[in-house]
């Protein structure tokens, strides 16, 4: 995840609403239920300077905050930080169970609709017998089968949001959802995105890394708002514990409701990756050209060959220098040919003074 956080106050619209905004809406919360008298917000009449004082300065130290501790807070929910071992290994075990169940029951509903349009070839025939003969895909595809195209849409959709290569799977499902985007340069190139992040992020056309801000601006306005809650909460059980309510019955309501919603606002912050990961996927697709330009190299022709080339580059990048990254050679651009290319070129040399001292006109 490193390679793809930010810097907490770059980008002052994503700032504003990734994390302040939704700051703002916990502030109100905390503020008329728990601290009333403190905000002032009980009495807004008579005490409006007092109250929007305290709205605004609190809203911008819990958006900095949390904007500036937004790594930790990712990882968190990924499941990299804060969980015990065992319940990790359990978790990451339950996605790998759950990714391979959906990725059958999308080839069983695949070849059953081939089946139907007389198109299923002969070597499928005995996969789709399997998967019929299996006591649980069974049971799932007869009832897959029953939703139509809509659900097996939707099937889809949740099996790409677990990253491809099964070692990649982590035990929550915005780890994995984002695990997949991670990967993506990766697996089809091997070029290694969360390596060469910074710099793909500067090769990239101006439309693509805009993209991808907005698209993970979504996600962290459901991070910011789920983090909010949970501190709203904690300080609510604090107040209701000493005893110190004003209004106990307003913050009973607020601890009962708070969690759902925060699972509410989890489960939209998964999907909302799906942006964000159409958007990582365009700026490698299309910024791997302008990168390997600006790196000094050269895009081979053959697939296995720029394959070869990232994963030399990547190397070189996290690793440092060893005799072995010379094989990069094959792939380096001439500073000559910069210049036919397009490329920017290195300033000119000043003109050699004249011997009196003077340069030529």
């Amino acid at each position: 995840m490193t390679g793809l956080v930010q810097s907490a106050l770059s980008g002052g619209r994503a700032l504003l609403v990734g994390w302040i905004l939704p700051s703002l809406i916990n502030v109100l919360i905390f503020g008329f239920v728990v601290v009333p008298k403190l905000s002032r917000f009980a009495a807004l009449g008579a005490e409006k300077g007092q109250a929007a004082i305290f709205g605004l300065v609190a809203t911008a130290v819990l958006g900095l905050v949390l904007a500036a501790l937004q790594t930790p807070l990712y990882r968190v929910l990924e499941g990299y930080r804060g969980w015990p071992q065992w319940l990790a290994h359990a978790r990451r075990r339950h996605h790998l169970a759950r990714k391979h169940l959906l990725r059958n029951r999308v080839d069983a509903l695949a070849l059953t609709e081939q089946e139907r349009a007389g198109r299923l070839a002969v070597a499928n025939e005995s996969v789709l017998v399997a998967f019929r003969a299996h006591p649980i895909i069974s049971r799932y595809l007869t009832t897959d089968i029953r939703k139509g195209e809509a659900w097996f849409a939707l099937l889809n959709e949740q099996l790409h949001r677990y990253p491809l290569d099964d070692r990649q799977v982590t035990p929550t499902r915005l780890g994995n959802a984002i695990r997949r985007f991670e990967e993506y340069g990766y697996d089809r190139y091997r070029l290694d995105s969360q390596v060469l992040w910074h710099e793909l992020n500067a090769a990239v056309p101006d439309m693509a890394r805009q993209q991808t801000d907005d698209a993970r601006m979504s996600v962290d306005f459901f991070v910011s708002l789920l983090y909010g809650h949970l501190l709203v909460v904690a300080a609510a059980i604090a107040d209701f514990a000493i005893g110190n309510a004003v209004r106990p019955w307003l913050v009973a309501a607020t601890i009962a409701v708070l969690p759902p919603l925060m699972l509410l606002w989890y489960r939209l912050a998964v999907v909302a990756t799906d942006e964000w990961a159409g958007a990582v996927r365009a700026m490698v697709n299309l910024g791997r050209h302008p990168l390997a330009a600006a790196l000094g190299l050269t895009v081979p022709d053959r697939v296995e060959e720029e394959r070869a080339m990232w994963h030399l580059a990547s190397d070189l990048v996290r690793t440092g220098f060893h005799p072995g990254q010379t094989a990069l050679d094959t792939y380096r651009t001439a500073p000559g040919e910069w210049s036919a290319r397009g490329e920017p070129t290195l300033p000119a040399a000043r003109p050699s003074p004249d011997a009196d001292g003077t340069s030529p006109s």
